[in-house]
């Protein structure tokens, strides 16, 4: 069980240093959105890469440039851990909203609003679109 844990530690780290190191925006062997490829429509995870290369260097500006909604989705994860790890380390009993049942309903709707209103060509919606 410990070996899995590791291993996914040790792919996390190489995957940061992958893109810390090389800007997605400048090769080609990173893969591409296959939706995007396919059909030129933007999906809620385009310009994730980019994000994530542009987060590494602290460059928050960037990442909304490139998905507004990948910044909401690590302040999510990152809402997740404090509550879980004050939940475990002082034994308290902080409710985790993450876990409410409207919670995943809630989400859903905010990715297909992001997804819809992110592929309408006009002015301000085209700022949702990955850069």
């Amino acid at each position: 069980m410990k070996l899995k844990y590791i291993g996914m530690l040790v792919l996390g780290i190489v995957l940061a240093f992958l893109f810390f190191y090389v800007n997605p925006s400048n090769v080609n062997f990173f893969p591409k959105c296959p939706l995007y490829v396919t059909t030129g429509i933007y999906c809620p995870g385009c310009g994730s890469q980019r994000a994530t290369h542009q987060l590494l260097h602290l460059n928050i500006l960037g990442v909304l440039q490139q998905n507004i909604l990948y910044l909401f989705g690590i302040l999510l994860i990152a809402y997740h851990l404090i509550i879980t790890g004050l939940n475990l380390f002082f034994k308290k009993h902080i409710y985790n909203y993450i876990y409410h049942p409207k919670t995943p309903i809630i989400i859903l709707i905010i990715v297909i609003v992001f997804w819809i209103l992110r592929n309408i060509p006009y002015y301000p919606f085209t700022l949702l679109a990955p850069n």
